[in-house]
């Protein structure tokens, strides 16, 4: 089978390896389509390799058909052969085939495209992570979610808008705010003319402090804004793009009793994970059904035209998920 593999020199190469066959509780997929995420960048640049037992190549999430599955699987799952599917990786994507633990494989929303279905599972499994389970988040609070432009900001923001948030986000430029516009979010920062920590501020004086942050820029605004946060807030950090340092006011994480926490999706168990898509398929996937919440496509190419799709992320250039085509 084909797979694009990362050569020496850092190229990203469509190349031959061989197909896997299913142990027994795992699902073989043929691949229709594979999102992109960052951690692809990190992991082409070798600080986020595949956990053990995944391929080494690229790709956290896909859609596409039940191939084959192991004595287990079979018996434990409601699959059949030609089902459509999408699944959590823990890698191997970029490929025309991946063998996947029955538990990470969940099925296709109704009414979604294979290019839909595959911007899925890791941006929808993260959302829901740390804005329900993390961030404890119910209807009417405010929640702060940054880079509205990414595609992971592209289901989070639609997600908690549809479960009753108030929504706050960030981006660049007042041409990304009119671009992402239709996430529907309550407020647009645009951070290069807007101060974040006195829009913060703003919303504590009205009344509407912020309650949950999933917060993939962290940096230095952690410090200045928690004096500003909800009490009891949970500011969640899932990555730290914007930095790794910042200044804690200890007196305003004491007296507003803040939950700071670190969350990834990577390093949990498969079980975790599994009841993690499970609540998706229960809780999410009927909105997307029925339209409520929408998957947002940037651009889908070529899966041997790799190499432009990791420009895209690396530019900045998208607003949603860019997704890479494997078969029809």
């Amino acid at each position: 089978m084909k797979a694009i593999l990362i050569k020496e020199n850092g190229n990203l190469v469509l190349s031959e390896v061989e197909k896997p066959a299913p142990k027994a509780n795992e699902i073989l997929i043929k691949i229709h389509a594979t999102a992109l995420n960052r951690a692809d960048l990190l992991q082409r640049k070798g600080t986020y390799p595949s956990p053990e037992g995944w391929p080494d190549w690229m790709g956290l999430e896909v859609s596409g058909t039940v191939e084959d599955m192991g004595e287990e699987a079979a018996q434990k799952c409601n699959f059949k052969i030609n089902d459509k599917v999408c699944a959590l990786l823990g890698g191997g994507g970029y490929a025309e085939y991946i063998c996947v633990p029955y538990g990470l494989v969940m099925s296709m929303p109704k009414n979604l495209s294979f290019y839909e279905a595959a911007a899925l599972p890791e941006v929808c499994a993260t959302s829901y992570i740390n804005l329900f389970i993390e961030g404890h988040l119910k209807s009417g609070d405010t929640v702060y979610i940054p880079a509205g432009a990414s595609g992971l900001a592209s289901m989070a923001i639609p997600m908690a808008k549809a479960f009753g948030a108030y929504v706050v986000t960030s981006v660049l430029s007042d041409e990304i705010a009119e671009k992402i516009s239709y996430l529907g979010a309550d407020i647009i920062i645009d951070s290069k003319k807007q101060s974040v920590p006195q829009v913060f501020k703003e919303l504590s004086e009205s009344g509407r402090p912020v309650k949950v942050v999933m917060d993939c820029l962290s940096g230095k605004t952690i410090g200045e804004c928690l004096p500003y946060v909800a009490d009891g807030a949970y500011w969640v950090v899932i990555s730290t793009l914007d930095g790794t340092e910042t200044n804690i006011p200890l007196r305003s994480l004491l007296t507003k009793g803040v939950h700071l926490v670190g969350s990834t999706l990577r390093k949990r168990s498969n079980e975790e994970k599994s009841q993690i898509l499970k609540s998706l398929v229960d809780d999410v996937w009927p909105k997307i059904e029925d339209g409520t919440i929408k998957p947002s496509i940037y651009k889908v190419l070529p899966l041997a035209d790799a190499e432009e799709a990791h420009g895209i992320l690396e530019r900045s250039e998208h607003t949603g998920k860019v997704v890479l085509k494997v078969c029809d």
